[in-house]
């Protein structure tokens, strides 16, 4: 089911935040979006979750306005990731992670086979399955990350919309992070990712749309999108694009434009 954006248009607190965004997001790919600080990065992706009302156009998924669908089903079908995920009480990892499977049960319903396998699959895939019985509030901010993208994958959503997930995990968790969301695209699911860091995004995603004030610089694939223009119109920086191991090309900001 594709996520499709029309003529999106988002005010906050006065200010407009979005301004006629239209992309057309597809299952099986990673879409990084990027753009400068209060570029509206975040409100997009809790656009396309749903979560926000729109001054106009619309979000649809295979077709069906996303606001319009049951919340239990849209939690079943859209995963969301907010960039300051936290965690009200302290539960045990594996408990935690289980809140995620609350869409997929009725309500006062223990928790079924399915359940549990689902839960130890998203720990398994973000290597977090070490950590099950260990209390959240003993967690270092990098295991915590980790912990709550499990919550999200235990799940099972046909879209993950992730804001920032790197923001606090070391190089090689990033890294490790980032092929694992590859991952779940190869596997299928639709994966949308704010990102910052210019070089990640060119490992990782295949499309990739890029904001400044809230209006579409450029969406389109990673090689043209991540380009000498693009970039200078989205950032203000110039770059160097140098080739990695993998013949994939890296652009290095080099000074601002």
């Amino acid at each position: 089911m594709d996520l499709t954006v029309s003529d999106l248009s988002v005010t906050l607190g006065g200010r407009k935040v979005l301004d006629a965004v239209a992309a057309r997001l597809q299952p099986g790919r990673v879409t990084a979006i990027l753009g400068p600080n209060g570029s509206g990065k975040s409100t997009l992706v809790k656009a396309l979750a749903g979560l926000i009302d729109l001054d106009a156009g619309h979000v649809r998924i295979g077709g069906r306005l996303v606001q319009r669908i049951d919340p239990r089903e849209r939690a079943r079908t859209i995963g969301y990731l907010p960039q300051d995920a936290t965690v009200h009480w302290n539960l045990a990892v594996r408990e935690l992670v289980a809140l995620g499977r609350l869409p997929h049960r009725s309500p006062f319903a223990g928790p079924s086979a399915a359940d549990e396998s689902a839960v130890i699959a998203a720990l398994a895939a973000t290597g977090t399955l070490a950590l099950a019985d260990r209390a959240v509030d003993t967690l270092s901010g990098g295991e915590r990350a980790r912990v709550q993208l499990a919550r999200v994958l235990a799940g099972t959503p046909d879209w993950l919309l992730a804001d920032e997930p790197l923001a606090s995990l070391d190089p090689a968790h990033q890294l490790g992070l980032l092929e694992r969301l590859r991952g779940l695209a190869e596997a299928g699911m639709g994966v949308v990712v704010v990102l910052h860091d210019l070089v990640q995004a060119a490992r990782a995603a295949d499309e990739v749309l890029l904001l400044r004030d809230g209006r579409v610089i450029a969406f389109a694939p990673a090689r043209e999108a991540l380009a000498h223009q693009p970039l200078r119109e989205a950032f203000g920086v110039e770059v160097m694009v140098v080739p990695d191991a993998e013949g994939r090309l890296l652009p290095i900001p080099i000074g601002r434009s």
